[in-house]
This record gives C-alpha cells, sequence and structure tokens, in this order.
C-alpha cells in the first residue's frame, strides 16, 4: 500500500473528518494535502467558512504532514493560525510541508486557501509542532 492510501485510511477512521467531508488529496515524504467541500453546516453566520474548520483543516493537515516523516504514531504538540480573510468558496484547500525535523518532533506549516471557480485565495496560515507518542517511542 502506498502512503497516499495509508493516509487516506487514517482520515476515514477520524469520525470529524467523515463529518466535515475531508479528503486527502496528496500525501509524501514531508507533506500533505487536504480538500474540504464548503457545505453550509460549515460556515458561520456571516456566510465564511467558520474558523473552527480552517484550525481542525490545519491542525490535520500539519499531522499528516509530521506523520510522513516520523511515523503514524503523532499528535500535535502546539500549533498556531493566523486568519487573513473570510474563507468564501467551494471547497477549503489546505497544503502543510515539514520545516525541520528531528528524532521526536517536526516544525510543520501550512497554508489554507479557499477556492473558487478554480482560483485558490489564501486565508490563514498556521505552524504547528508535531509530536512521537509515547507509545511509538516505546514501541521502536
Amino acid at each position: 500500500m502506498d502512503i497516499l492510501e495509508f493516509g487516506k485510511q487514517v482520515l476515514s477512521s477520524q469520525p470529524f473528518s467523515l463529518l466535515v467531508g475531508a479528503e486527502l488529496t496528496a500525501f509524501s515524504q514531508g507533506r500533505a494535502e487536504l480538500r474540504i467541500p464548503v457545505t453550509p453546516h460549515l460556515k458561520q453566520q456571516h456566510g465564511s467558512v467558520h474558523g473552527g474548520v480552517l484550525s481542525y483543516a490545519a491542525d490535520n493537515a500539519l499531522t499528516f504532514a509530521g506523520g510522513s516523516v516520523l511515523g503514524p504514531e503523532v499528535v500535535t504538540s502546539e500549533f498556531k493560525i493566523n486568519y487573513l480573510r473570510p474563507a468564501q468558496g467551494t471547497d477549503i484547500l489546505v497544503r502543510a510541508e515539514v520545516v525541520s525535523s528531528g528524532r521526536t518532533q517536526a516544525v510543520c506549516r501550512c497554508e489554507i486557501f479557499a477556492v473558487s471557480d478554480g482560483k485558490e485565495a489564501l486565508c490563514a496560515i498556521a505552524l504547528g509542532t508535531i509530536a512521537g507518542t509515547s507509545r511509538a517511542k516505546h514501541e521502536s
């Protein structure tokens, strides 16, 4: 099984990811891309995608990117997000990459885009630290 298919299996085992309709569209060593179709139940009162959905998307994409270099037993240690503009469009697209990694943690960054008519508009940027779990450390 290739890394993308493995990642899709992991994503499909996350109930919240299923709830928002997230799809892992690219996954390779040090990189991950996640897409979420924008539906009415993901919007806030002003018609933009809710910040919590963008935050979820950033967190998950960062963790996939970090897990691609640390192994599958990882969690988010911390992350921050900067919202740049309202996310309005048909899809949310998140591209994450590893900036630096060691044996037990990876620092990753991602950009979150709102997609409309095939055009991407940057709406948020996130930076996070992904850590291997103690379970993974005991198994290695």
